[in-house]
């Protein structure tokens, strides 16, 4: 023990006196201290705590209520999702109702979410609404004021900051409906934490006939049980009950998928972690070996005056423990700082939704500061050995010794890189993280060991270049002990960043993959009102006009139509067709509860079982009605496919867009009449009338969405008619959202009003994790990769004082430092993109095993690799190089040389 207080004293004494390199040291052991810091403490200010969870869902009620239907249902605990039920309501409950099936004493307050058409500064908007009394308890939580008074008459609304910039007005402003028939006073300025979005919030009295989807809040004279619960379900109530989010309940009826921690989730997180643990060692490496390099002839000395080799690795190691907790409270002081100033933006502009409050999850920093110390001390390990077996003669008169790297290290470093990419692939199969965690360790730090091979392999090059990086070249290879460790750090902050930009752009490819759009991107449709065309609508050339006054980009419109049961059919009875599924192109599995792992997986990988939930973009009838025309702007097809299709359609056919439906050039259409005096399919309520088959044809290009087209004469054939539902319109470039505006305004003077939508896809992924990572990442690479070479030009400043002693110019000076930095830096780069991209691909394969076994919830990964990342990946050296030529002197100082 007294040896390691003397060695850790040497140690403070020595991180005092040689200033620039503790900082140095210091800076890359805090860099990714605070890069954990700052995504850890902004993890725990955004996960909310149940009790706050509450309060964003239910305000200061005891529970809320959803009554989607009258038969009886069986939801989770936290009432976000339910099974069972039956036909929807055909009306929504009255407030008398839902009270009599409470506890004596309760009061029920209704909240309603609806839409609202305003005229906006550009035009005209249908912004989101909700139906609420602002000014009454319960609904305190749930949303503020922040401004102003909560509405209470029935011309009084409240919005929220995005829809007061929308709509163009003030405090105190008015805000006028989209046919100018009603004026609204904004009274006050309105915030819901939970989506700092577009909202505008009426008191019910000014509600009026709009449609709503309705909840209600219930204060009742005790808290809300479980129990209680079961019991409303019976009812076919949906209930989130606050005592049962503080308090849920163990419910194995219930389907685990759908609810619940995810254990791949977890196993995900820890092989983060691990990873994130190799590449704090991997970057703190060099410092250490940078300082014991420059420390040798002191460590001589120590040997020569009777030190054992046990004395100079603890004098090495307590480098590591000294700077290490000084890299850990800088690290995590400065990523606290950097969270809490941070959060507004992340509030706005990311997560859009408000905190839970300022708080930093002290025992998640704490094992930081752990991780910090411990990979500390680890990464000085490696120095600390080399220190005590270097040759003390060698060390005091500064030769450098052996510049050669060992065969058997090659070797064994090309060993573990090949055996541990086999055995991340062996755990990502059996979806291990822990295998998959010491497969992807020991390759990287495969590549770790064939570093100094490979800077010895590109020395021989040397020959052939100019002066100056010839001697880069040649002095990286004589230096290597200095210039691996380097590397390896670009190397592991490089791989870090194209892991999690691979993962992010893989998982916006798969919501893109998920989304079935209605039309190809940017294209806009109009349709009337209600679904009720006008007596006299208007004409395409007239729908053009209007949109290009609009500011938008048009290149072509058509019309599109659907089909509707035939005149004189009674009010109560409507009309559909859908397509036959052939015989054996049925998915044999039924998404349910009751399928196996092993039946998931074999559904997941059966081509006739494609994912049944989908997200749309819901703006567009199916089936359409068009005899051509507006098939391209539907479909986005490739001409010739076109060319086949709309010949079908003239020939009295159908369009589909799933092969698997077209048998022999034909389709089945089913005929089906929603009739009260018809016994209904249970699946859809609709009953088949008769069957028809008829020539078909189907779409091998386009929008992947499933669709179907019928002609006009297919449609009188069936025996129904055709109705004229609405336009659509292709544009060269997407509109914008005041473009729409203003297109929307425009079409409301048109006969019907036409309702314009716009196809923007998918949205975002809403990853606002994975986003963080990102960005803690790239900081980390740019840093990793400045200081890193940094500091191997720190260790050759001797080298460049030489230079300046026999007669080099400061610009060979700084060229040679320029392509020294490119040399690791670049070196670093390329092999962290391999080690990226073999990390990347394993988890994703990993993440795609599991989904197969939760079909039909799980949609697996697409391996995307994001070009234009890597690209930016690629430009590290170029920043380190252009670092290393602005701060290399012009002036150097005369080092001391031992001869």
């Amino acid at each position: 023990m007294r040896s390691w207080r003397t060695a850790l004293r040497i140690a403070a004494r020595e991180a005092r006196r040689a200033k620039g390199r503790t900082a140095l040291v210091v800076a890359m052991i805090a860099l990714p201290v605070l890069a954990l810091s700052y995504v850890v403490v902004n993890y725990d200010m955004f996960r909310l705590t149940p009790a706050e969870q509450a309060d964003r869902r239910l305000g200061r009620a005891d529970a809320t209520l959803t009554w989607p239907t009258d038969a009886a249902l069986h939801q989770n605990p936290a009432g976000t999702a339910w099974v069972g039920g039956g036909e929807p309501r055909a009306t929504s409950p009255t407030v008398e109702a839902v009270r009599a099936v409470l506890p004596p004493g309760s009061r029920v307050v209704p909240l309603g979410e609806t839409s609202l058409a305003l005229r906006t500064a550009a035009g005209v908007g249908e912004l989101p609404a909700t139906v609420v009394d602002l000014s009454d308890p319960l609904v305190h939580g749930i949303a503020a004021i922040v401004r102003g008074r909560a509405p209470a008459g029935d011309r009084e609304i409240a919005v929220s900051v995005d829809a007061l910039h929308r709509l163009g007005v003030g405090l105190g402003g008015e805000v006028v409906s989209a046919d100018g028939t009603r004026g609204y006073e904004v009274t006050g300025v309105v915030e819901f934490p939970a989506a700092l979005l577009e909202m505008v919030v009426l008191p019910p009295s000014g509600a009026g006939s709009l449609p709503m989807a309705d909840r209600w809040l219930v204060d009742t004279p005790q808290p809300v049980t479980w129990e209680q619960v079961e019991q409303l379900n019976r009812h076919g109530i949906l209930v989130e009950s606050r005592a049962v989010l503080l308090d849920p309940p163990s419910d194995p009826t219930y389907d685990p998928s759908a609810d619940g921690t995810d254990p791949m989730v977890v196993g995900m997180g820890g092989l983060v972690g691990g990873l994130g643990m190799l590449e704090v060692v991997l970057l703190a490496g060099p410092a250490f070996a940078v300082g014991a390099r420059r420390r040798r002839r002191e460590l001589a000395l120590v040997a020569a005056n009777g030190g054992t080799p046990a004395h100079l690795r603890r004098i090495v190691l307590a480098d590591g423990v000294v700077l290490g907790v000084t890299g850990a409270a800088v690290g995590i002081v400065l990523g606290i700082a950097a969270a809490f100033a941070g959060r507004p933006l992340l509030e706005e502009y990311t997560v859009q939704a408000r905190a839970g409050g300022y708080r930093v999850f002290p025992l998640a920093l704490l094992a930081v500061a752990g991780l910090a110390v411990t990979t500390g001390a680890l990464a000085a390990l490696v120095p600390a050995i080399n220190a005590s077996r270097q040759d003390v003669v060698a060390a005091l008169t500064g030769r450098r010794g052996t510049v050669r790297s060992r065969r058997r290290w090659l070797v064994v470093g090309l060993l573990a890189a090949g055996a541990g990419t086999a055995l991340a692939a062996f755990g990502a199969s059996r979806v291990s993280a822990t295998v998959m965690l010491v497969g992807l360790v020991l390759a990287e730090l495969g590549l770790v060991l064939c570093t100094p091979s490979l800077i010895g392999l590109l020395a021989r090059f040397g020959r052939l270049l100019p002066l100056a990086p010839r001697i880069a070249l040649r002095d990286t290879a004589r230096n290597r002990a200095a210039a691996a460790p380097a590397i390896a750090a670009v190397m592991a902050a490089v791989a870090g960043s194209v892991i999690v930009g691979v993962y992010l752009a893989s998982d916006r490819a798969r919501a893109t993959a998920v989304y079935e759009p209605a039309l190809p991107h940017g294209y806009v449709t109009a349709w009337y009102d209600g679904f009720a065309p006008p007596a006299d609508p208007p004409t395409v050339e007239q729908v053009v006009a209007t949109a290009r006054d609009a500011g938008l980009a048009v290149g072509g419109a058509a019309q599109f139509h659907r089909a509707v049961c035939p005149p004189g059919t009674a009010e109560n009875v409507s009309c559909g067709l859908t397509v036959e599924v052939p015989a054996g192109q049925a998915c044999p599995y039924v998404p349910s509860t009751d399928l196996d792992a092993q039946d998931r997986r074999r559904a997941a990988d059966d081509p006739r079982c494609g994912p049944p939930y989908r997200t749309f973009s819901g703006f567009l009838a199916d089936p359409v009605v068009d005899d051509g025309s507006a098939l391209p702007l539907l479909t986005g097809a490739d001409p010739d496919d076109l060319r086949r299709a709309v010949a079908v359609l003239r020939a009295g056919g159908v369009v589909v867009t799933e092969p698997g439906l077209v048998v022999d050039g034909q389709v089945g259409v089913q005929i089906r009449r929603h009739d009260p005096r018809l016994p209904p399919d249970p699946d859809n309520g609709f009953a088949v009338v008769g069957t028809v088959r008829l020539p078909g044809y189907a779409l091998t290009s386009g929008l992947a969405t499933e669709r179907t087209v019928y002609s006009p004469a297919a449609v009188d054939r069936l025996g129904l008619a055709s109705q004229h539902l609405g336009f659509v319109l292709a544009t060269t470039s997407e509109p914008t959202v005041a473009q729409e505006d203003r297109l929307r305004e425009a079409l409301g003077g048109l006969p019907g009003r036409p309702v314009p939508a716009v196809e923007r896809g998918p949205g975002d992924s809403g990853n606002q994790a994975a986003i963080l990572l990102a960005v803690a990442a790239g900081v980390v690479t740019l840093g990793a990769a400045g200081i890193a070479t940094g500091l191997a030009a720190a260790d050759g400043r001797a080298d460049l004082s030489t230079l300046a002693a026999v007669g080099a110019s400061p610009r060979v000076r700084r060229l040679l430092s320029l392509c020294q930095s490119g040399m690791i830096a670049g070196l670093g780069s390329l092999l962290g993109v391999v080690a990226g991209l073999t990390g990347a691909l394993v988890i994703l394969f990993a993440l795609n095993e599991a989904s197969g076994a939760n079909w039909p919830y799980g949609d697996p990964f697409p391996v995307t690799v994001p070009w234009s990342m890597l690209a930016i990946v690629l430009g590290v050296p170029v920043v380190a190089m252009a670092g290393a030529g602005l701060l290399t002197r012009s002036r150097q100082p005369i080092e001391r040389r031992i001869v």
